[in-house]
């Protein structure tokens, strides 16, 4: 198969230069001019055991080429994998703007490509667009959006999370426990169970399901493997506090069949460039979660034809993208009462639990409130004067929640 590969990072790379070890013809595209050069020059810009033969192996099989030429690399390939970095922003979300700029050159070149007519069969097939960088759910669907904005021909959409620990990312990739592919059709699937088929002879299994299923898998693992390292770390700390030996508890532990070993030593925590990444972004995702409520008011409120006025310290930007201009934003809790004939509560932002409610009161048209957090005293809003409901309390009831 003729494959692309965005981005020439450490993910990018060893899946690469492993996948044009089995025959393919591999095109690895960055934007960083002096990594190409010495890529082409044959020196790695990263440590890897194994890579640097592997590359200069197949670079003289003309199975691997590296360029920075965007178009010919797109247009060429059958499969695209983009394999680009996702850092962590300020409000620990993975920051997908290379991913999503990497989805805008495809669909550009794919809109600039020759017509689907002439050639084989298998050269009429429609490109595969594989994000394999460890993405927040939902990312492929924004990948295939944004593609469709910069063209209107036929393309498939997968995930393909990868699982290699640095240091040994060669045998990882060469001899995986499993292959996780998401795909939207069982003719994807089979083209891209094909492309792994190499890989796991020795019998671990390849996994197809949807996207947001396979997206999913990679934060799951990485946050589960996290909690045993601070679990084990945990009861270190207990056992240096009660006298207890740690080694031994831990024998006695393991043991169990159903806990095992694994990622269960104590030491200074977890670190890399993965765990504490993608447990920031589990956070996120929890927390962007629990904004799909307001979202969901908000669509009935709008469907029954009233006017939505909200706030929300972080989730602005994601309400944009689903509601877009169909509801009004203000930057500050108090402006958002102006006017209005009710206020909904619907997450729980420490900005909210004291604010001056004869302000709040003076604002709003009616003083009526929808309180699903229960951040108030029932007492404290009946003296206040406004009709308070919340969530399974009653009426008499004056404690706080």
């Amino acid at each position: 198969m003729r494959i692309t590969m965005v981005g020439t990072g450490y993910v990018g790379l060893v899946t690469g230069t492993c996948l044009a070890n089995t025959g393919n013809v591999v095109t690895c595209l960055d934007i960083d001019r002096a990594k190409i050069d010495k890529l082409n020059r044959g020196v790695s810009p990263i440590y890897e055991p194994g890579l640097d033969e592997l590359i200069s192996r197949n670079v003289k099989a003309h199975r691997l080429l590296f360029t920075t030429e965007k178009w010919s690399a797109y247009q060429d390939a059958q499969i695209i994998l983009i394999c680009v970095g996702t850092p962590s922003d300020a409000q620990g979300q993975a920051d997908l703007q290379y991913v999503l700029a990497a989805a805008e050159d495809i669909g550009c070149a794919m809109e600039q490509a020759p017509g689907e007519s002439g050639g084989s069969a298998e050269e009429r097939r429609a490109q595969i667009i594989v994000v394999k960088s460890t993405v927040p759910v939902g990312t492929s669907a924004r990948v295939k959006a944004r593609i469709a904005q910069f063209t209107g021909k036929t393309f498939r959409m997968a995930s393909n999370p990868e699982f290699l620990k640095e240091g040994a990312a060669i045998n990882d990739f060469n001899k995986p426990d499993r292959v996780v592919i998401g795909c939207e059709d069982k003719g994807t699937g089979d083209r891209l169970r094909d492309l792994y088929e190499p890989f796991v002879r020795q019998g671990n299994p390849i996994f197809i399901m949807d996207i947001p299923s396979a997206e999913m898998v990679k934060y799951a693992a990485n946050a589960m493997l996290a909690v045993k390292i601070s679990f084990i770390n945990e009861i270190a700390n207990l056992c240096e506090r009660y006298g207890a030996d740690i080694d031994e508890v831990r024998r006695g532990m393991c043991s169990d069949r159903r806990i095992g070993n694994q990622f269960l030593y104590p030491g200074l925590g977890y670190g890399g460039s993965c765990f504490p990444k993608d447990v920031l972004a589990c956070i996120s995702m929890g927390e962007q979660s629990q904004s799909q409520t307001v979202l969901t008011i908000m669509q009935h409120l709008l469907a029954s034809g009233a006017q939505v006025t909200a706030h929300d310290p972080v989730a602005h930007e994601s309400c944009r993208r689903e509601l877009g201009n169909q509801i009004s934003y203000v930057d500050s809790a108090m402006d958002v009462l102006d006017d209005a004939d009710a206020l909904i509560i619907c997450t729980d932002w420490d900005e909210f639990r004291h604010p001056d409610f004869d302000e709040m009161k003076s604002r709003m048209k009616s003083p009526v409130i929808f309180d699903g957090r229960n951040l108030y005293r029932l007492a404290t809003m009946r003296q206040a004067g406004f009709t308070y409901y919340s969530v399974g309390r009653q009426a008499s009831d004056s404690h706080t929640s």
